[in-house]
């Protein structure tokens, strides 16, 4: 199953790690048992390759229509580079405001009139940054056909951001794949039915684990 392969990818190379008796603490002061950092992937170059195929995979089966792809700033930027050589696409990325100076560019980079586009991102958390990128995409005229990015928590509050954004988002794993994957480790198994009950109430356990 692919998804539990890139769960598998994610959990070797710590990009992903988990911590249910030690909760990290997120800059929003949620408490979470996990913490992932994708930037990771682009140090091991073997497996980062089998992450991008898989991205170039999600765009053509699902946005099959891209003319053009679209990275956040910072940390969709090297996936999107790599996606949009792979599939011979114009690539831009999109600050999360414009900045204050020069030409007070937010998206940087050129599309073309009518360019049909897919935002990428590397996690899927609340959904906010991506969804502000796309809209920034939207204002200056483009159709933005969907996001895809390496993982999704699952979180209830992205769930109804997206949709209420109406933006679609694929993505290579997620979070129940990943805690499968990890519960097969005898140390997390024991901590499985507390790490599900996360994601699907992240506040109550949060304030539960203070």
């Amino acid at each position: 199953m692919l998804e539990q392969r890139f769960a598998e990818i994610l959990l070797h190379i710590g990009a992903v790690t988990l911590s249910p008796e030690n909760p990290y603490t997120w800059s929003s002061g949620l408490r979470a048992p996990i913490y992932c950092d994708n930037r990771l992937t682009m140090s091991h170059p073997i497996l980062y390759r089998e992450i991008i195929q898989g991205l170039v995979q999600l765009v053509n089966e699902h946005y099959p229509d891209a003319t053009a792809i679209a990275g956040t700033a910072t940390a969709g930027i090297p996936h999107a580079t790599l996606i949009a050589d792979r599939l011979e696409l114009p690539m831009v990325y999109v600050r999360d405001k414009a900045k204050g100076h020069g030409k007070e560019n937010q998206i940087e980079g050129q599309l073309a009139p009518g360019s049909t586009v897919v935002m990428v991102e590397d996690l899927i958390s609340t959904g906010g940054s991506v969804i502000r990128a796309a809209q920034a995409v939207r204002d200056a005229g483009f159709e933005v056909l969907g996001t895809v990015a390496i993982m999704t928590y699952q979180l209830p509050i992205a769930t109804e951001a997206f949709n209420h954004a109406t933006l679609s988002y694929h993505t290579l794993t997620n979070y129940e794949q990943l805690i499968s994957v990890a519960s097969r480790n005898p140390e997390l198994k024991q901590y499985q039915q507390s790490l599900l009950t996360w994601f699907q109430d992240p506040q109550s356990w949060s304030a539960q684990h203070s």
